[in-house]
């Protein structure tokens, strides 16, 4: 079993910076991919994106690619989400989540950890 906790989120002014992390516990991540996801009030969960075991492949939603960066260090057991040029479309709590390397990268339902998330809210 592993357990994920977000830190991070916060109240940004529309075009600026977060960077979610997601640490783990309980066992190494380097067993798992990994995924962000979003969810809004009101609507799904999201996917966001996704990192292979070893950091090599990376996934993204059109709506976040070329602003979102996920990337993962595995010696630090941790995974993080750089966000740059946020909306306030991007507002919404924020979730990692780990899955067996036989899923589908995108695939809400693959994923078998999740953490509690964190808040993000982009101001305009």
């Amino acid at each position: 079993q592993v357990q994920l906790v977000e830190s991070g989120g916060g109240l940004v002014q529309a075009g600026g910076s977060l960077r979610l992390s997601c640490a783990a516990s309980g066992r190494t991540l380097s067993y798992y991919r990994m995924g962000w996801f979003c969810q809004a009030p009101g609507k799904e969960r999201e996917f966001v994106a996704a990192v292979s075991v070893n950091g090599g492949r990376t996934l993204y939603a059109d709506s976040v690619k070329g602003r979102f960066t996920i990337s993962r260090d595995n010696a630090k057991n941790t995974v993080y989400l750089q966000m740059n040029s946020l909306r306030p479309e991007d507002t919404a709590v924020y979730y990692c989540a780990a899955q067996n390397p036989s899923g589908l990268y995108y695939q809400r339902n693959d994923y078998i950890h999740w953490g509690q998330g964190t808040q993000v809210t982009v101001s305009s």
